[in-house]
């Protein structure tokens, strides 16, 4: 039986490290998986490691972090679905000693209950570790309930999985950026320089760039009754002048994370050679080498997404 993993850990923002630790006590439906992949979010992750990330239930130090992986199951006792040898996607576990979970999928290995795990063809490799921002990508694209996003603002990860999914889906999509080397890699859609656009109709607009005073620049590009959906983490308080949202009567919408049916719509679109999660994976780290490799994740604008190969370990 498993009962100890290696695991990148937060010690305090700015320090963190590798270390082995316990597995909690075994429970009822508990599954253990070895990783073979974990990712490296440039968002939530980020803000964990600086100590920018505002206090919320489950929040403190000593953690585990991530919520991107991809392994296969080595231990299911009394699992109804899965059984050793199963490739799965893991959103975190909260199963260990010593150490927080949040979200607890940076590690060698992982324990948890069965119904959190979702299962995977092993054939998307260790691009399966953007399951969860794919998901979330499309959570934040069908956010509005009518219209599919006409302009996307952002072309890291998120962003291209967002238009990526709008042309999947059957619509069209314009993407804003600014870093002129981010520009490049589209798919299906346009990626212009903000201060190139003139169209200001735009019924429906998703903003993932996660720029709190990204607001006033949006609002004029509206249409009357247009819907902004901010899908980014926003660190600072979001503020926008009034009198131009009162004159369009500007509609907004906050999208959070995922949720199940957002996993059954992505897995659904790769099934259907609809979607493709390929060459957004730009970086390998070693767990070994973890603080080099987060900072390359956070620093170098270059990395789209770093993932740990966990298999030497």
């Amino acid at each position: 039986m498993v009962s100890h993993s290696d695991a990148i850990v937060f010690d305090q923002p700015r320090r963190l490290g590798m270390r082995r630790l316990d597995l909690s006590a075994r429970r009822p439906g508990d599954v253990v998986v070895a990783i073979e992949a974990s990712g490296i979010s440039t968002g939530t992750e980020r803000l964990l490691w600086s100590g920018e990330m505002p206090a919320f239930p489950g929040m403190g130090y000593p953690l585990v972090p991530g919520y991107e992986a991809v392994g296969r199951v080595v231990e299911a006792p009394d699992a109804r679905r899965l059984k050793p040898g199963d490739t799965v996607f893991v959103p975190g576990s909260n199963g260990f000693a010593g150490a927080r979970g949040l979200f607890g999928a940076s590690a060698s290995t992982v324990q948890l209950p069965e119904g959190r795990l979702v299962p995977i063809s092993a054939a998307l490799g260790s691009d399966a570790v953007l399951l969860a921002l794919a998901a979330t990508a499309h959570h934040a694209v069908r956010a509005s309930g009518r219209d599919l996003p006409e302009l996307i603002v952002g072309h890291g990860a998120l962003g291209r999985l967002a238009a990526r999914i709008v042309v999947a889906l059957g619509g069209r999509a314009l993407v804003w950026e600014t870093a002129a080397a981010r520009r490049r890699g589209a798919e299906g859609y346009a990626v212009i320089d903000p201060a190139d656009e003139e169209r200001t109709d735009y019924r429906q607009i998703l903003d993932v760039s996660g720029d709190s005073t990204i607001l006033d620049r949006l609002v004029p590009r509206l249409a009357r009754g247009g819907e902004i959906v901010l899908a980014g983490f926003y660190k600072q308080p979001v503020a926008f002048a009034f009198p131009p949202a009162f004159m369009r009567e500007a509609r907004m919408k906050v999208a959070a994370e995922w949720r199940p049916e957002d996993m059954e719509a992505v897995l659904a679109l790769l099934g259907a050679g609809r979607l493709s999660l390929a060459g957004l994976v730009t970086h390998c780290g070693s767990p070994a080498d973890a603080e080099a490799a987060y900072r390359t994740a956070f620093e170098d604008a270059d990395c789209l997404k770093m993932i740990l190969d966990w298999r030497a370990t």
